[in-house]
Formats: C-alpha cells, structure tokens, sequence
C-alpha cells in the first residue's frame, strides 16, 4: 500500500472541508491569486484537448452592469408586471466581490462529443472551486434560468456555439459559518462484480 504523505493527507483533508457560502463579502483574491484560480481549471480533464472552457471575470462596477442585465431579464420573464417588481434581482450581481461566468466553448469540428466537452468546463468549475477554497476564500455556483436566456448570452459576447454553465460567485465567507454534516458515501457507491443478463421472454 502506497504511504500518503503529510501534503496529500493534507490536500485529502482540505477536499473534506470544502462547501459552498452564499453571500460572499470582501476581501476577493487578489489578481495573482485569480490567476492561481484559472490556472487550476486548466487542469481539468479535457478530452481530445479541446480546451472548451472560456470564462468571464465581473467585478467592481461591472457587477451593477450585470445587475442591471439581471432585472431587464426578470422584466423580460414578466411582461405584465412593471420593471421595479424585479429590481431585486440586480441585488444577486453583488452578493459577492468577485463573479465568473462559465462558458463552454463547443465545437462540433470534432468527435468529441458535445456533453464531453460539457463536462470538461464542469471539472474546470470543480478545480476553480477547490482553489478558491485552498487559498482561504469562499464559492458558490449558481444557475437558474438567467444562464440560459439569450440575452445573456448578447450581454456577455458570447458565441452562438457557446453554453453558459452558470457563475461562480467568489469572496471571504461571513463568520460563524457552519460546516455542513455530509452523508455517508456508502449510500451512493455501490460495486461491480458481473453483468446481470435479463431474459426477455
């Protein structure tokens, strides 16, 4: 058996305690440290070396801009009620210093197929997270149907090829957060021995 060395059980460790925190505040990870964040997503699993993954960095006053991107799309959602029913809305692009769009880049000039290239920029994500945990901040990703409205899309420039696979929203945890008790995996894992052959009579 393979001795685990004090980095590993430490890195082991630190996978254990991550979790997400929603709202974030200041401090964000300064620009080295966002770039420790995106370097990581690149070592992502990527089959065929498509590099599909493409993201966009919002912060500082570009959060109202997208807050206010946020609202015409919950207005737009809602063509009866009058803009101000949705002005909360724009709130959510400030629930943390630091916000990244992800967005899969797809190509079809490829056998790879397109949910594999998906699930490249989802591992990305996963890294991006587990960083931003190592270097002692907080993360959340969020979806929802603003990411897959076009006008998003418009108001990111992105591709017509492109997916947004939703944001991540990163800055320091509140205080007193909890942790979250997490069930056994023995619930989720089962093992494989031979295949079970159904008769179709």
């Amino acid at each position: 058996m393979q001795t685990m060395t004090h980095a590993g059980a430490d890195a082991l460790q630190l996978l254990m305690t991550r979790q997400s925190h929603w709202p974030l505040t200041e401090p964000a990870p300064e620009d080295a440290q966002l770039r420790q964040i995106f370097d990581a997503a690149l070592r992502a699993p990527d089959h065929g070396g498509l590099r599909p993954w493409r993201f966009v960095l919002i912060r500082g006053d570009a959060r109202l801009k997208l807050g206010e991107v946020l609202v015409d799309l919950a207005s737009s959602r809602s063509p009866g009620e009058p803009r101000s029913a949705h002005e909360h809305r724009g709130g959510r692009a400030l629930a943390a210093p630091v916000v990244i769009a992800l967005v899969a880049s797809i190509t079809t000039r490829t056998k790879v197929p397109e949910v594999e290239q998906l699930l490249a920029v989802g591992a990305a994500a996963m890294n991006m997270l587990n960083a931003v945990h190592a270097l002692g901040f907080g993360g959340f990703w969020a979806t929802g149907a603003d990411s897959y409205e076009p006008g998003m899309h418009r108001a990111l420039g992105l591709a017509d090829t492109d997916r947004l696979l939703g944001f991540l929203f990163v800055g320091t945890p509140p205080e007193g957060t909890r942790a979250i008790a997490r069930p056994s995996s023995d619930a989720y894992v089962t093992e494989w021995f031979e295949a079970s052959v159904q008769s179709t009579d």
